[in-house]
């Protein structure tokens, strides 16, 4: 059996979910979340606690890919998603431009305007140098996320660009004079 399909999902006070089909809807205090389920999987609640259960062992490849997605959404609507970029490069910086907006200055000729889809969220620091994307689908909060990084991806020879919060990037020697 999966290790991470076996796991149960706690469901916290607030939190309803519905299955009608194979899709799963998930409502919870900051929002409403569907999620396709794979056929073959079945969510049982014992306790509070969610639990994908899988008809056979044909389902074994999806039976901890269901339970994942499934724990997403309900922390999703719960807690939500964020992820911070950080955009490091003299004159890089971001702004917001209204809510749905956000203004990149990356080096280029031209600011880059970057519309934000429904349901996701930007804030920017002081300095505007650090970007928070929040929302509560995890896997449109990371797409989005890898949009924004892919507009100026970090440089390996300087460092410049814009990275994930944390992200270690391994400096590569420039040339060097021949002897």
């Amino acid at each position: 059996m999966s290790r991470i399909g076996r796991q149960p999902i706690a469901l916290p006070a607030g939190v309803k979910y519905a299955v009608e089909g194979n899709t799963l809807v998930v409502e919870g205090p900051k929002g409403k979340v569907k999620q396709s389920i794979p056929v073959g999987i079945k969510l049982e609640t014992r306790e509070n606690f969610i639990h994908a259960v899988r008809d056979n062992d044909s389902q074994a490849a999806i039976h901890g890919l269901t339970r994942a997605l499934v724990y997403n959404a309900v922390e999703g609507v719960t807690k939500g998603w964020t992820k911070d970029l950080d955009i490091v490069g003299i004159g890089y910086r971001v702004e917001l431009k209204g809510a749905g907006m956000v203004v990149f200055t990356l080096g280029y000729s031209h600011p880059i305007e970057f519309p934000l889809p429904t349901g996701i969220t930007a804030a920017v620091d002081a300095k505007q140098t650090r970007l928070t994307i929040s929302g509560i689908d995890r896997q449109k909060v990371g797409q989005v996320a890898a949009d924004m990084r892919s507009l100026r991806k970090p440089d390996p020879y300087k460092n410049k660009g814009v990275r994930y919060a944390g992200e270690k990037l391994k400096k590569k020697a420039g040339k060097t004079g021949s002897k």
